[in-house]
């Protein structure tokens, strides 16, 4: 108990370099020992892009990567003044530090006895070191919320605390409707099994308190921390809930470590990750998913940062290469892609002049954004917006050496009807303005088989090379490479001064 009292009660004073982007220890903390404290950190990504995010950590962080069985999640491990570099990850859409995973699980036959070795498991586990890291990351993000607070224009946008959009093919049951489903749902993404989502529920402290009574009473109280366990179970052979899991388990967190329990206003989030046999304790690191980092007018299709990031890295990005994206509806491909490849001249297009609007609105947000954080003008991004027609792009032949979209799948935003016409024209500008030979496509749809058809009458202009599959809101969608052939693009006379069939 001694190891978890001091890991709880110590407050490590933490510095935040914003230029090496690295988290030292003053030294009025325990320098020495916290400097060299290595932890395994778990990252849930976009599913279907582990490999992409795997590459991203080993190249960034040089860290070996562990893609997890249960889709979706990613394993690793850093050193402590590795930290802020994690966080800068573009891949990854939430953070937990690892306390303890069980590789093979044997659990008990009847559901009496697994929850009571659920119970029996909060006093065994090696909480002092993930309580070191979570101190840490929390300094690490009170600086970054003070530095958001004094910005006047990032104070009107709208902050989401919750963890993203929607997924289905879920069971979730919540023992409170103060939490909307698609906050835990968007962390716990995992669209190939059958899972549960439940969080233990406490005695709910006053959620109208003042913010500065709250503060205060922090201050005055700074050694109770209030909590919440969150369960996400995955798997049909298991003979409990993860409502009952997360109630047991919990529990016993809160007796061992006198914490309260509290929905809404916790500090610490623990995480109890169970797939099949496979068990994974672990402390949340981050509050909101990183993917929703560069938009602040959102559409109603609005494509996740990470995906956007995701799909960029397929087609390996050269300096100064013109990347194109000729339905780019709120700008997240392109400005994640003027963000992470500055060296490339990005494009963002689309026939909606609401939706032009809006990617000017997030790139002017983002720009912002920077010269706050640099305390100097901002020599810009290298993006451009524009209004166009998809289907008569007002681009010269083979001059375009990428595209990366996210075509309309005839749901939210046009119809299935319309795709059979739309795809196959899509897809001839497409390869009029891609530069042969050389020149990549990376086209999400969940249209599957009209793009399928589209891409038959194409054979000559591109190359299917690589599918990625993907989850999109709870719709299996697919990430399509395509690799632009030699063959020069003639126009069939037949179709000159066709419009685009929108």
């Amino acid at each position: 108990m001694s190891d978890v009292q001091e890991a709880t009660n110590q407050l490590l004073d933490v510095n935040l370099c914003e230029n090496q982007m690295s988290i030292q220890v003053t030294e009025s903390g325990p320098r020495s020992e916290s400097e060299h404290l290595q932890v395994t950190i778990g990252a849930t990504v976009p599913t279907g892009f582990e490999q992409t995010a795997a590459d991203e950590v080993r190249e960034k962080l040089g860290s070996s990567c562990k893609i997890s069985k249960d889709r979706g999640k990613i394993y690793f491990d850093i050193s402590v003044d590795s930290l802020a570099q994690v966080h800068c990850l573009r891949s990854v859409d939430n953070l937990f530090v690892v306390v303890q995973e069980f590789k093979d699980y044997q659990f008990k036959e009847t559901k009496e006895e697994v929850l009571k070795d659920f119970e029996d498991l909060a006093g065994k586990l090696p909480w002092s070191d993930p309580l070191k890291i979570w101190k840490i990351n929390t300094s690490f993000k009170k600086k970054k919320t003070k530095r958001r607070k004094i910005n006047p224009n990032l104070s009107k946008q709208k902050i989401d605390n919750g963890r993203g959009d929607t997924t289905v093919e879920k069971d979730v049951k919540e023992f409170t409707n103060s939490v909307s489903d698609s906050q835990i749902l968007d962390c716990y993404e995992n669209p190939a099994v059958k899972e549960e989502v439940s969080t233990l529920i406490g005695d709910d402290l006053t959620s109208c308190k003042d913010e500065t009574e709250e503060n205060s009473k922090e201050e005055a109280d700074p050694e109770v921390l209030k909590f919440r366990v969150t369960c996400n179970r995955a798997g049909e052979k298991h003979c409990f809930s993860s409502n009952e899991a997360a109630r047991d388990f919990g529990g016993a967190v809160q007796d061992y470590f006198k914490w309260k329990a509290d929905m809404t206003n916790f500090d610490v989030e623990v995480l109890l990750n169970i797939h099949d046999n496979e068990i994974v304790v672990g402390i949340a690191l981050t509050e909101e998913s990183l993917h929703r980092r560069n938009i602040t007018h959102f559409g109603p299709t609005t494509l996740r940062s990470t995906l956007a990031y995701g799909m960029l890295r397929l087609c390996a990005p050269q300096p100064t290469d013109i990347i194109v994206d000729p339905m780019c509806g709120t700008g997240a491909i392109p400005i994640e892609g003027a963000t992470e490849w500055s060296n490339c001249y990005h494009i963002a297009g689309d026939n909606n002049p609401l939706a032009v609007n809006r990617a000017a609105n997030n790139i002017s947000s983002l720009l912002t954004k920077i010269q706050v954080k640099e305390g100097k003008l901002s020599l810009g991004l290298p993006i451009d917006t524009i209004q166009w027609d998809i289907c008569n792009l007002p681009l010269r032949t083979g001059s375009v050496d990428i595209i990366v979209t996210d075509m309309p799948f005839g749901k939210r935003m046009g119809s299935k009807k319309r795709n059979w016409n739309l795809y196959p024209a899509c897809l001839r500008e497409m390869s009029r303005v891609c530069r042969p030979g050389t020149g990549r496509a990376v086209l999400l749809t969940q249209d599957k088989k009209c793009f399928a058809k589209a891409l038959s009458g194409m054979g000559h202009l591109w190359r299917k090379v690589h599918t990625v599959w993907v989850n999109i809101g709870g719709l299996h969608a697919a990430v399509y490479l395509l690799k632009r052939t030699p063959q020069s693009f003639v126009h069939p006379s037949e179709q000159d001064g066709e419009r685009c069939p929108w």
